[in-house]
This record gives structure tokens, C-alpha cells and sequence, in this order.
């Protein structure tokens, strides 16, 4: 997997040339598994058409991380090993990135990883509606499995941290997705019928993550961090 080139031509992003490339931006994004069925699913959805990044894709909840983000109340924190995989090379709390996932799948979703909880009136930006609903956010199930930096020349560019959840633990109930205008076409999918979505190759690159994953319960390897060098493409292992 880790010689799999995670960002190419066909993913429909446009190639700026002749201008300095622009900085990325923090991200985090949140692969729900469910394992209900016979085959594991994850949650995907159906980018907007009008999206200037990987317009019309189907992608993993998630979003930019915003400043207010590490404010926010947590049920429970992350789990030691994982918040220390996202301090490597990071200047940003880890918990922010575990946060912006959880709130981005909530806008994008409706669906809530948390716990009931009695909330303060007052909320983070971005965090009123979950104080609304006497939710708290609860970042213990998370699994940091990835990250990765969009390449130079792109007209957006982030550099997006991955984790996966096991929905039947992380979720607070069993509401269905809901489309909104970021994603639609919300959709529980199994590994091999995602594969046949047109995804960026990066999304493709992670489902490949997963399927290692399942496939050797117990066994967590060091998240990739697919970026690009000087020299050009390059990934390793945190």
C-alpha cells in the first residue's frame, strides 16, 4: 500500500501552475465501520458538484479544523497511543483533529458520536447545536489511521488526519445518515462495492488502510503520512 500514489490527475482537481503553492490547511475526517452484516460497511457520501475540491467524489465525513474546535467539551479524551501518533510533526492540540471529525460528521451526516450529557447554554462556535441536544462529544473511540498533505499546485490544499470508529461503539444511537449540501447520497457500503465508487485516489488509498486493518484485528501499524517532498511523491509510517 505504502507505494500506492495517493494523489493523481483523474481525481479531478485542478493543476495551478505558476504561482506559489498555497499552505494547507488542517483537516480531519471520520470512517464509520459498521459490522452489523456479514461484510464490514463504511459510511460514504457524494461530494457537491459545485465543490471547487474533488467536485462530485464520494468521500468520508469530514472538514477543515477550526480554531474553536479544541474548546470543546469531550464525554472522554483520546486514548493515550493515539493522541500521541497525532502530535508527530504537529503543532496543532491532537484533540482539535478528533473534534472537527466528530463535528463534521454531524453537520454532514446528523449523525452524533457522543453521549447524552447535560450541556452549558453556552457553546463553542460551531458546537451550539450539539449543546442544544444535551450531546457531549466522546473521542475515546477514535483510531488516528492516517494522514495526508494535498500535493503543491492544487487550488485547496489540506493536510487531513484520518480515523476510524467502530460505529456500534462511537455512535449514541442508531439514526439514520441524512444528506445535506455538503454530502449526499449518504450510504453504508461494503469495502469491495466502495471500491467502485469514484473516489479520490487518496479515499481509495485509506479504504486499502481499512481492509488491513479488519482483515488482522489487533494489529495497528503507524498511520501513513502520504505527502510530497522535493523529489516528489513520498509516504512512510508514524
Amino acid at each position: 500500500m505504502l507505494n500506492t500514489v495517493f494523489d493523481k490527475d483523474e481525481d479531478g482537481v485542478a493543476v495551478i501552475k505558476g504561482v506559489p503553492s498555497l499552505r494547507p490547511r488542517d483537516a480531519a475526517t471520520l470512517i464509520l465501520v459498521r459490522r452489523d452484516q456479514t461484510q464490514p460497511r463504511v459510511l460514504m457520501g457524494k461530494r457537491a458538484g459545485t465543490n471547487a475540491f474533488m467536485p462530485d467524489k464520494y468521500v468520508f465525513p469530514g472538514g477543515r479544523v477550526d480554531p474553536k474546535d479544541s474548546k470543546a467539551i469531550a464525554w472522554q479524551e483520546l486514548r493515550p497511543e493515539v493522541e500521541a501518533k497525532l502530535r508527530i510533526q504537529s503543532r496543532r492540540i491532537p484533540r482539535a483533529f478528533a473534534l472537527t471529525a466528530i463535528r463534521e460528521t454531524f453537520e454532514e451526516t446528523g449523525l452524533i458520536v457522543g453521549r447524552s450529557a447535560e450541556m452549558p447554554d453556552i457553546a463553542p462556535a460551531g458546537w451550539e447545536d450539539f449543546h442544544k441536544l444535551d450531546v457531549v462529544a466522546d473521542l475515546s473511540s477514535l483510531v488516528f489511521i492516517g494522514r495526508a498533505v494535498t500535493p503543491p499546485s492544487r487550488p485547496r490544499r489540506f493536510d487531513a488526519r484520518f480515523f476510524m470508529a467502530e460505529a456500534e461503539q462511537a455512535l449514541i444511537d442508531e439514526r439514520p445518515p441524512v444528506d445535506g449540501a455538503e454530502l449526499s447520497d449518504l450510504q453504508w457500503v461494503t469495502l469491495s462495492d466502495a471500491l467502485k465508487l469514484d473516489l479520490p485516489s487518496v479515499t481509495r488509498f485509506m479504504l486499502g488502510e481499512i481492509g488491513e486493518r479488519l482483515a488482522k484485528p489487533g494489529h495497528e501499524p503507524g498511520p501513513p503520512f502520504l505527502r510530497w517532498s522535493r523529489s516528489g511523491h513520498a509516504t512512510d509510517r508514524l
